[in-house]
């Protein structure tokens, strides 16, 4: 008995102590740098922890061939990892084979920016995101969408400054999180260690106003409830909310 004590003990004691210190419900520190680059229209260094992305957004005077014509505008998104963004180097070899998983989260954060944007308002422009991962420790797909949402509004104001725009076409806000299971304890925002021991890893992506964008969950090597998921998606927003209202106060009023 006193073997199980022992080992229930260590358990718990395990549950309040996250690698850095951070309590289960608790985000990561955020910081923003803005402006960061100098020629893009809109752009920030977003970092969440020790996770660092640069995000740019760039407007051109086209769009893709399929849009020609119709009067609407578009938005993409590019991302990438430098090769020492993570503990061991990324032969840039090595970010060319990994195409698949930078397709798919590229492709998120796209349809995450146009969940917000009117692009009929745009006109015939495109806004390219473009989200590079300068250091990872994990959560970079939830820091880029971040960051990027930032920069994408910056844009606009540039563009409506130069009237090439009447309004800002930002319909809500836009955050992402993630959330996972680890030993058993629902933990928010997962940095590296605790994403690559997780039993259950989540990506939630919701406006504002709490509509739901995305939901990228599975499990490794394991399954989970319906009662679970629905937990995990309840702790997710929790933290978006605190996500949107700092972005609140650094833009203030999106239709200004």
């Amino acid at each position: 008995m006193a073997e199980k004590k022992d080992k229930d003990l260590t358990f718990k004691l395990g549950e309040l102590i996250r690698p850095d210190a951070r309590k289960p419900d608790q985000i990561r520190e955020i910081r923003l740098t803005r402006p960061y680059q100098k020629h893009a229209e809109g752009s920030v260094l977003m970092e969440m922890g020790d996770t660092r992305v640069v995000c740019s957004v760039s407007v051109e005077d086209r769009v893709p061939p399929w849009l020609k014509g119709t009067g609407r505008g578009w938005v993409t998104a590019e991302y990438g990892m430098l090769p020492r963004s993570t503990q061991n180097r990324l032969t840039r070899d090595t970010v060319m084979r990994t195409a698949g998983r930078t397709f798919e989260i590229q492709r998120l954060i796209g349809r995450a920016m146009r969940a917000v944007v009117d692009t009929d308002a745009l006109g015939e422009r495109t806004l390219y995101v473009d989200c590079d991962v300068i250091q990872a420790d994990g959560g970079t797909r939830t820091a880029a969408i971040n960051g990027a949402f930032i920069a994408l509004v910056d844009a606009l104001r540039v563009m409506k400054e130069g009237k090439k725009i009447r309004k800002i076409p930002v319909e809500d806000f836009l955050g992402s999180v993630s959330v996972g299971i680890v030993d058993g304890r629902m933990l928010l925002d997962l940095c590296y260690i605790e994403d690559s021991q997780a039993a259950v890893d989540m990506t939630l992506v919701m406006t504002g106003t709490g509509d739901i964008v995305e939901v990228q969950a599975g499990g490794e090597g394991t399954t989970f409830s319906r009662e679970e998921l629905d937990a995990l998606i309840m702790e997710g927003a929790e933290g978006i909310k605190r996500i949107v209202k700092w972005q609140k106060e650094i833009l203030g009023d999106l239709r200004s």
